[in-house]
């Protein structure tokens, strides 16, 4: 009998696996919790077991997320912030890491943990090298513990931004990818110890960043259907960004030796609102065109009909992430905060018009409002006020192109009052406002824009007394706000 190359075998097996494998099972989902009123982890794990996702990332390690997830064979990416990654240095504190947060759950019945993400994009460019020096030794000290302490199917990773590798000014095609300069000799290092461990490289590609950092970027280029004029290299065609991105660093670790690495999608998503190219539409047409090709294997010209792990960004909207990328980054989710759908999504990507399944048992406040008192006397301190619910709650949806923008003056600082009154749980002080403001039980929502009703404490892990600040409102929101105010106070 001819000698058998196993690990070809091994690979066609999986192939043929993943092949038959619905898309759901090949999806994964990020699920964050920067929010002031985060749903339980009950009720989103059984939305995820609901709509058939049987893959989750995280962003920490917390112990009410892990429990919720225990027994339900989720495979799950537990996470240590940036702000560990020094503490990680020390091999005692990454030992004890591993003792708490993976030991303690992964086991046959408990937490199905696949990875460790060791910091999140860590080496973006904007962090100016704050984790440079910390990041690879921490990821070597967990694989270490995790293989110390018998858990060497799990594989620590470090999810990178897509701005560690590009292509030179002179030659911007895929094949000229090479690592950023000032970190090519630590990802060269750090790709060698993946390669040993059999870890995957994890990369956050984001098409509509590219389309938002750009005004001359093609639109089109953005999304999978074809209209986009192509990109040529050499025998390769390129007709969206995101094979165009993933090929950049195929090349990139070719040209460090290692080309064949498995690569992890780590977030790739489309937001709805905070920006005139985030919305339902744009995000179902990009969305439309991934979910098909994942389903099918179609893979990108230099990894032809491949199975491509990806994780979706984001599974639920986030009111208190930062805005200093942009206003958008509150709305990444393809479900409301309240886990509520936002659009039709077929995760199976066979291109059906079907709804995820909502949330189930999620308990609201009472159907109260705070808007602006049209019979207020005194409107002389309505911009400071308006300000200062801004400040503590998410007003991100006033923007330049988002979906509550154009209102008139008092619908602008209606909006305003309530997300303060929401996030505040409808206390009685929370609509006040020095007299500018009162409670109201007729919705004020108009077609476009929804004033929200948050959800309740027992559908929340919120205490229902936090004061979460939830960070100044963007720049041209406020512009555009503030003129409408003073408009208002000129009448």
């Amino acid at each position: 009998m001819a000698a058998v190359n196993l690990g070809a075998w091994l690979c066609a097996l999986l192939a043929a696996v993943a092949a038959v494998l619905p898309a759901a099972d090949a999806l994964g989902m990020n699920w964050g919790t920067q929010a002031t009123h985060p749903l339980s982890p009950r009720i989103v794990v059984q939305m995820l077991r609901d709509n058939g996702i049987k893959k989750v990332k995280l962003f920490d390690a917390d112990q009410g997320t892990l429990n919720a997830l225990a027994g339900t064979d989720i495979e799950v990416m537990v996470a240590i912030p940036n702000n560990l990654l020094d503490i990680m240095n020390d091999k005692d504190n990454a030992r004890d890491w591993v003792r708490h947060n993976v030991s303690r759950y992964h086991f046959d019945g408990g937490v199905n943990i696949k990875y460790v993400a060791v910091g999140n994009e860590p080496f973006l460019a904007s962090y100016n090298g704050t984790f440079d020096k910390v990041t690879f030794p921490a990821l070597q000290n967990i694989q270490n513990a995790l293989n110390d302490a018998g858990f060497s199917e799990i594989k620590a990773t470090v999810p990178l931004n897509a701005d560690v590798y590009n292509s030179p000014a002179n030659n911007q095609v895929p094949s000229a990818g090479r690592f950023r300069t000032d970190v090519a000799p630590l990802m060269t290092q750090m790709v060698q110890f993946l390669a040993n461990n059999s870890a995957p490289f994890t990369v956050n590609i984001y098409p509509y960043l590219s389309l938002y950092l750009s005004e001359d970027f093609p639109v089109d280029f953005a999304f999978f259907d074809g209209l986009a004029k192509p990109l040529v290299d050499g025998e390769r065609t390129y007709t969206n960004v995101f094979d165009a991105n993933f090929d950049t660093l195929v090349s990139a670790l070719a040209a460090v030796g290692h080309g064949d690495l498995p690569i992890v999608i780590g977030e790739v998503g489309w937001p709805t609102d905070g920006d005139k190219h985030a919305t339902n539409a744009l995000a179902k047409r990009f969305y439309d065109g991934l979910l098909p090709r994942l389903a099918a294997n179609t893979g990108t010209p230099l990894r032809p009909s491949q199975y491509m792990e990806v994780y979706l960004f984001g599974l639920l909207d986030e009111d208190v992430k930062s805005v200093a990328p942009g206003a958008f980054e509150r709305h990444w989710g393809v479900l409301r905060f309240d886990g509520q759908p936002k659009f039709p999504m077929d995760l199976t990507g066979n291109g059906q018009n079907t709804m995820l399944v909502p949330a189930k048992g999620v308990q609201y406040l009472p159907r109260t409002w705070c808007v602006y008192n049209p019979n207020a006397e005194d409107k002389s301190k309505l911009v400071e006020n308006v300000n200062y619910a801004c400040t503590f709650a998410d007003c991100t949806a006033l923007g330049l192109g988002s979906t509550c923008y154009g209102m008139d003056a008092n619908g602008n600082a209606s909006y305003a009052f309530n997300m303060y009154f929401q996030v505040q749980n409808q206390k009685d002080e929370a609509c006040d406002f020095q007299a500018l403001a009162v409670p109201t039980q007729t919705d004020p929502s108009t077609a476009a824009c929804s004033f929200p009703i948050q959800i309740a404490a027992a559908s929340s892990t919120s205490s229902g007394h936090r004061r979460a600040r939830a960070g100044p409102l963007g720049a041209a929101a406020l512009l555009v706000l503030l003129a409408l105010v003073q408009l208002l106070m000129s009448q």
